[in-house]
């Protein structure tokens, strides 16, 4: 299969001389819509997603970077015995080993201790967690054990010791939830699909009282596009109700929203290759501390919030995640520690068809409105992306009258990078001169196309664009060639992950990134004073003290 170069001029070339109608048009270009792209093609339709903002833009790079089948799920399910909440996490676990089967650049295995300091806790979260492994089967990535209090200790250094009883040791996965999204879409661009960024949906058009297509506009010209299409699908992730009220300005709501806070402190929190779970906070939720991007994301989930298209972490929010970590370190932790922070937003769903519409899910639900025809897909989480595209499709299909060639093809599709992946590249890359740390970061964000970056960087533009980080100049034109990439927000923030690990080194960082983007792509002086004044706005979000951006420093 041959690849094709991923840059929006074309696509949206594609989108004005395609007069034939598209099988689906997919409004969304987050994990969901994504997949819903990848599994159409794969059944051989054709299919458009235009996405509002930037490929992950949202939800889907803001969530806490694990692949797991959910252990406070699971524990709900026990106390409850509720067979479906079994069934949530069993199905996810298994998603969980196709996931790092299909993308293993982007996923790993994490070990993840939890420390307990009642002897109490011990058979309690020992039996869970068997379960866990349990559920997974075949699926699961090593046995749960429980280890004594030196053992948790020396695989977590920074917990406070004073009445540690031991802790349990339990494996799930870690992945770059950015850049699988965007492995994703260049999956399903590659096999014949549209994907056209920063271009909004303003109207749906109707034919005979079904949807028959939409007008998207240009986010930087204003143009407007007219796009047919057979089957419309919903997958605007907190937006789907704006969506759907398009359509029918009197749709019932479906979403509800919890936000899920996170910040990130320097790599010494935490130790390189294992994850901290605090199982109970104060108020129910857990907490998650893991090694990330050379640095330490320290995340909650489940706090109810507003839909606002650039959530920001409050003040209020980081003391609490920072009130949490102290309770079971044995080292200082202190707000200037603070390198990022910012918040995402997680769509809890009702089905508008069922009777009982007042019980969120955390499953997904694919909702067909029978007057119109629009198939809209919310909830679910990052793990189950594959199994919600699928059902989608198998929807829209029906919905639709669609002939697909066959049945769903990606349970063993590899994706972008994965298909000639060799875990051995990062010593290669190092023998060809890259620092050992840029090396692994290169090998495991690009997989098999890292020698695309390689071949850039090595032709001048090697540069690292902030002293203490792998990220360089190379990546920032690659992404403008190869990786849809049409803003420098869209590089700092997605293509790599500076603003999401140090918002300081990423403003310090955007001129240059800015100036390679303009020439890349030919800016026009407005285009580059937008260019400017987005980025910051953009970066402001994940400012680590509210109003300010923390310095950079060559530490890191």
């Amino acid at each position: 299969m041959s690849r094709v170069p991923l840059r929006r001029e074309a696509m949206l070339d594609a989108l004005r001389a395609d007069e034939a109608p598209f099988d689906l048009l997919v409004i969304g270009g987050g994990a969901t819509g994504a997949g819903v792209a990848l599994d159409a093609v794969s059944r051989g339709l054709t299919v458009a997603v235009v996405e509002r903002y930037d490929l992950a833009s949202g939800t889907s790079s803001r969530s806490t970077k694990l692949i797991h089948g959910g252990v406070r799920y699971l524990e709900k399910a026990v106390k409850d015995f509720d067979r479906s909440q079994f069934a949530l996490v069993r199905d996810a676990l298994r998603e969980r080993a196709v996931l790092i089967r299909n993308a293993p650049h982007l996923c790993h295995p994490l070990p993840l201790v939890t420390p307990l300091y009642n002897w109490l806790e011990v058979p309690y979260f020992m039996t869970g967690l068997k379960l866990y492994d349990a559920l997974a089967g075949r699926a699961n990535l090593a046995k749960s054990r429980f280890v004594d209090a030196r053992e948790a200790k020396r695989r977590f250094p920074q917990l406070r010791e004073d009445g540690l009883r031991g802790g349990v040791i339990y494996y799930d996965g870690q992945f770059d939830d950015a850049r699988m999204n965007l492995a994703i879409a260049i999956s399903a661009a590659e096999r014949g699909a549209v994907i056209a960024t920063h271009t909004a949906v303003v109207a749906l058009h109707e034919d005979h009282g079904r949807l028959s297509g939409a007008t998207v506009q240009d986010a930087y010209t204003g143009e407007r596009i007219d796009v047919a299409a057979r089957v419309i699908v919903n997958a605007a992730g907190p937006y789907v109700d704006e969506v759907r009220r398009l359509a029918d300005a009197d749709a019932t709501p479906m979403l509800s929203a919890s936000s899920g806070v996170h910040i990130v402190l320097d790599a010494r929190f935490a130790p390189p290759d294992t994850g901290l779970l605090i199982p109970q906070t104060e108020d129910g939720r857990v907490l998650f501390l893991l090694p990330w991007q050379g640095s330490t994301l320290v995340g909650t989930t489940d706090h109810p919030a507003d839909v606002v298209a650039e959530p920001r972490a409050t003040e209020d929010e980081i003391e609490y995640v920072l009130r949490h970590v102290r309770q079971y370190f044995s080292v200082p932790v202190e707000r200037s520690d603070v390198k990022a922070a910012w918040s995402g937003l997680r769509p809890l769903v009702s089905d508008p068809n069922a009777s009982d519409t007042a019980k969120l899910s955390r499953d997904h639900v694919v909702h067909v409105d029978e007057r119109h025809g629009l198939v809209s897909v919310a909830g679910g989480k990052w793990t189950t992306y594959r199994v919600m595209a699928a059902d989608t499709v198998d929807v829209a299909v029906r919905s639709g009258g669609l002939t697909p060639s066959g049945p769903s093809a990606t349970l063993d599709l590899r994706l972008a990078g994965a298909e000639g992946f060799d875990p051995t590249a990062a010593g290669a890359l190092q023998e060809r001169g890259f620092d050992a740390d840029v090396a692994s970061h290169l090998h495991l964000s690009y997989g098999d196309r890292v020698w695309g970056v390689a071949a850039l960087a090595t032709g001048g533009l090697e540069e690292r664009l902030a002293a203490g980080y792998p990220y360089l100049q190379a990546e920032v034109v690659f992404g403008a060639r190869e990786e849809l990439a049409t803003s420098s927000a869209d590089v700092l923030l997605r293509r790599t992950r500076l603003a999401t690990v140090d918002a300081g080194a990423a403003a310090a960082a955007l001129d240059a990134v800015h100036g390679l983007l303009a020439d890349e792509l030919g800016w026009s002086e407005e285009r580059r004073a937008r260019d400017l004044a987005d980025a910051r706005a953009a970066l402001a979000t994940h400012e680590a003290v509210a109003g300010t951006v923390r310095a950079p420093s060559a530490a890191g």
